[in-house]
C-alpha cells in the first residue's frame, strides 16, 4: 500500500500485437505504484525530471533528460516517484514478444 497521496495519470496511446505505447505524467511526489514489467520496455522522458525508484532492493534516485531514453527488462518490479518539485512526464514504450 502506498503512503503517497498522489498517483501519476497514465494514458494508453496505442496497443497492438507488437507494442503497448503508455505516457506517464506525474505531479510532484506522484507516483505509478508498485506494478510487474511483462515485457521490455523503453522510456522517453518529455520534460527533465527526478525520478525516485523503488524496488525490492530499496530506493534509486535518477535524474533524467527530456529526449534521452532508457531501456528496461522484463521481469523488473518497481514504484516510480516523481522526485522533483516540478511536473514530470515520459512515454513507455513496451515491446511484445513476438509469436
Amino acid at each position: 500500500m502506498s503512503h503517497r497521496p498522489l498517483s501519476a495519470a497514465s494514458i494508453r496511446q496505442l496497443e497492438d500485437d507488437k507494442v503497448v505505447v503508455t505516457r506517464w505524467d506525474f505531479a510532484p511526489g506522484a507516483e505509478t505504484g508498485w506494478h510487474h514489467h511483462f515485457h521490455d520496455y523503453v522510456v522517453v522522458p518529455l520534460v527533465d525530471g527526478k525520478m525516485l525508484l523503488h524496488t525490492a532492493e530499496g530506493y534509486n534516485e535518477s535524474c533524467v533528460k527530456a529526449g534521452v531514453s532508457y531501456r528496461g527488462l522484463a521481469g523488473v518490479e518497481h514504484n516510480v516517484i516523481n522526485a522533483g518539485t516540478g511536473h514530470f512526464a515520459f512515454v513507455e514504450i513496451e515491446f511484445k514478444e513476438s509469436h
